[in-house]
């Protein structure tokens, strides 16, 4: 077992080889829309050496995995999650069509311990993947970082659940975010990742997720909460376009935020 400091110490180190782990990606798609500017290109510039992004700061690991929309496992796609964890039990990631600087943000996924997991309603169950398989199975990387970092992380990653939410479908080739958000679920078993896709994600970070799966032998096979991964006892829980109000209407109408600073 590796000492918290030492993979925190590896970790630290690990940010030299960053670039290591992306820049090989690009995006689905080409968007519509002309070019920006020169004022748009001076606002910019000046909005990022002026304006403070501290949420933005936090999200600083880098994630590669793959998944398909519920209700239909053949609808796959790979997935490239940055994440910032909140605290011992919940991250929370935003995930990009590549990890080029023209990826497209794709949709968010919250990532939670057993221990909150239990505390979910049975309904709220329905809507959330085990990340077991992922992890188990070398598909889940986090490109960049020592070997022994990303063993630790995914040894805290293995036990976890995922609610995932795409809002750009940009594996679908749409150039725009249209259509209703969709519910994303992750593999659970061998056979079902189109090998195709592992293997050009493999080609173009050259690893091999084989090998990968072998040496994750050694991380234990958590227990899965029955009540995740529903899409398997055949309970679809998607989003619709539809004219009904949603829960919203019976919110709190803008409380103001009453931090004190």
């Amino acid at each position: 077992m590796m000492k918290v400091s030492n993979f925190y110490g590896l970790l630290a180190c690990s940010l030299f080889f960053i670039a290591c782990g992306g820049k090989n990606t690009d995006s689905n798609v080409e968007s519509p829309g002309g070019e920006k500017t020169a004022k748009d290109k001076v606002l910019n510039t000046g909005a990022d050496l002026l304006q403070n992004k501290a949420p933005l700061n936090k999200f600083n690991a880098y994630l590669d995995g793959f998944h398909f929309y519920n209700g239909n496992i053949n609808a796959q796609m790979e997935a490239h999650h940055y994440v910032d964890q909140l605290n011992e039990d919940l991250y929370q990631a935003i995930i990009f069509d590549g990890n080029e600087k023209d990826a497209k943000i794709m949709g968010i996924e919250y990532i939670i311990t057993p221990k909150l997991f239990k505390t979910l309603s049975a309904e709220e169950k329905l809507l959330w993947h085990s990340h077991h398989h992922e992890v188990k199975s070398g598909t889940l990387i986090a490109p960049g970082i020592p070997e022994v970092a990303e063993h630790a992380l995914m040894e805290k990653l293995v036990s976890t659940y995922g609610k995932t939410i795409h809002t750009w479908h940009t594996d679908q080739k749409r150039s725009l975010p249209v259509g209703a958000p969709m519910i994303m679920m992750g593999m659970t078993k061998d056979g079902q990742l189109n090998p195709k896709l592992l293997a050009a994600r493999d080609k173009r970070f050259n690893i091999s997720t084989a090998e990968i799966k072998k040496k994750r032998a050694d991380i234990p096979m958590p227990q899965v909460d029955p009540a995740a991964n529903a899409w398997e006892k055949g309970k679809i829980r998607q989003f619709t376009i539809s004219s009904e109000t949603d829960s919203a209407k019976h919110k709190h109408q803008g409380i103001p935020n009453q931090s004190e600073k």
